[in-house]
């Protein structure tokens, strides 16, 4: 039996980990935490639940495919809802455009509000159903070699990629509405980008939510480690919490085992490592060890935006707000330019609230409401000083601005709060320059230009996360664990 180590109890480590241990390996999960899930873990406060990082779960089929595959129902471990209302969107025009998993009721939403819209919108679908099948295989394969962009699969994909174009550009084919293009367009802030520097095949991210939905986890999405990690413990599987990594050894360029905090030694024959892929570059090997990952190189790497986070545990009921809920900037361009453009804090930042109870009651006591709210901000490139006058300047503006839109009062019932800040990411979570959504996905740093699942600068290391292929995001996350699993039982077979 080979021994499998996983740094980091994220839910690309436990993908990977849960899969290991049903296939014959002994998995041992090493996390620092007290809890399993990473940025996708719990946020208790008081009598209050919050998902700490991702909210939004589309392409669940995933998951339930990596599930079965090793002879477990994944609606067995948690209890899913699909949004059929998936979000509302608020305008800095005043308009207000609420998304529905139905098309076609979608449709005659945009032929009421944009008219001559409805038919970009079905071309859209259209188009990127093609572009989603042309995709997949990339998205479901290792990409390590030049090599790999010459399979069949790949040169019949690569036209539907529009690698040279931007997300703007293209949403503008489909949608002459400003608004619509907004609409569209800022799911690129998954991938911690903003339109204009985002290629244009991202616009199966809009497509995602309107093919395959979006899903809510009764207890929050970090249920969906909590599961995983349940399954690694029903197979060969071992969760070591509260037990932080000090580094990976390794001898004749291979690596053999880990060094834990407590200095004991753990060997291994694969390591695999879900940690922030820049902050595990600096931190893991010993000095000298990398060549291509050096601290040097890993600083003048593209890096996605960071994010100020609200998490409010709230004395009242809203009913007539949806579960997600995006107020867009004032100004978007310049919002964008402020991020990503200058790295300087934006004067007039959007805003994602998400009111779970409005779908879960588990989250909150009786009568009681959860509020998540995010507003994008520059990563720590900026050099902004998260100072309390800083953040509460923020807290004045976001609050009130929510209020405004959407035409509640919160704030007089607010019962307890927690805030985290593009510097708390970095020091308290371990995120390389605040950037959670890990490297940028430009074409300079997609597919073989990313680091690569099975690591190529240390044998027998492996990757998982966002900071590897194919990316961020929760799917693609999932993915990168089914892949590197994959690659281990590849070598382990010859």
């Amino acid at each position: 039996m080979k021994k499998v180590v996983v740094i980091g109890a994220g839910p690309g480590g436990l993908s990977a980990a849960m899969l290991l241990a049903h296939r014959g390996y002994e998995v041992h999960v090493y996390e620092k935490a007290a809890c399993v899930g990473g940025r996708n873990r719990c946020l208790q406060l008081e009598d209050y639940r919050f998902d700490l990082g991702p909210t939004f779960w589309s392409m669940i089929h995933l998951a339930e495919e990596q599930f079965a595959s090793i002879g477990k129902n994944l609606h067995e471990y948690m209890a899913v809802t699909d949004l059929s209302h998936m979000y509302d969107l608020y305008f800095a025009d005043g308009e207000k455009l609420t998304v529905t998993r139905d098309q076609a009721e979608m449709s005659q939403r945009l032929a009421t509000q944009f008219p001559g819209n409805e038919h970009g919108y079905q071309q859209f679908l259209i188009e990127n159903r093609e572009r989603m099948r042309a995709l997949t295989p990339i998205l479901r394969q290792p990409m390590q070699k030049w090599r790999d962009y010459i399979q069949p699969e790949v040169i019949r994909a690569l036209p539907k990629l529009q690698l040279t174009k931007s997300l703007a550009n293209e949403l503008t084919r489909w949608f002459s509405a400003p608004n619509l293009q907004l609409a569209f367009g800022f799911q690129a802030k998954y991938l911690g980008m903003s339109p204009q520097e985002c290629p244009a095949a991202f616009s199966i991210l809009a497509f995602m939510e309107h093919e395959y939905g979006i899903m809510h986890v009764r207890g929050g999405l970090n249920q969906l480690s909590h599961s995983m990690a349940k399954i690694v413990q029903e197979g060969n599987g071992y969760l070591h919490l509260q037990q932080p990594v000090q580094q990976i050894l390794v001898e004749q360029n291979r690596a053999t085992g880990i060094r834990l905090a407590n200095d004991e030694v753990v060997d291994a024959d694969y390591v695999i490592i879900n940690e922030d892929f820049a902050q595990a570059m600096t931190e893991q090997f010993a000095e000298g060890v990398l060549k291509k990952y050096t601290p040097e190189k890993l600083a003048k790497r593209k890096y996605s935006c960071s994010t100020l986070m609200f998490y409010l545990g709230i004395k009242q009921k809203y009913p007539d707000i949806a579960h997600h809920n995006i107020i867009f900037s004032d100004d978007y361009e310049q919002s964008l330019q402020e991020i990503f453009g200058e790295y300087t804090l934006p004067t007039s930042p959007s805003i994602y609230l998400q009111n779970a109870s409005v779908t879960d009651h588990t989250l909150a006591p009786n009568g009681h409401s959860t509020f998540y709210i995010l507003a994008p901000m520059p990563n720590n490139v900026s050099g902004a000083d998260w100072n309390e006058t800083q953040v509460e300047h923020y807290r004045q503006w976001i609050f009130s601005r929510i209020e405004t839109k959407l035409g509640v009062k919160f704030q007089e019932h607010i019962q307890v709060q927690a805030v985290i800040t593009p510097n708390d990411w970095q020091k308290n979570y371990d995120v390389y320059k605040g950037a959670v959504f890990n490297l940028s996905h430009q074409l300079t740093q997609m597919m073989t230009f990313r680091p690569h699942n099975q690591f190529e600068e240390i044998e027998g290391v492996y990757l998982v996360g966002g900071g590897t292929h194919p990316g961020s995001g929760l799917p693609t996350i999932l993915e990168s664990g089914r892949i590197s699993a994959e690659l281990i039982q590849k070598s382990h077979e010859g």
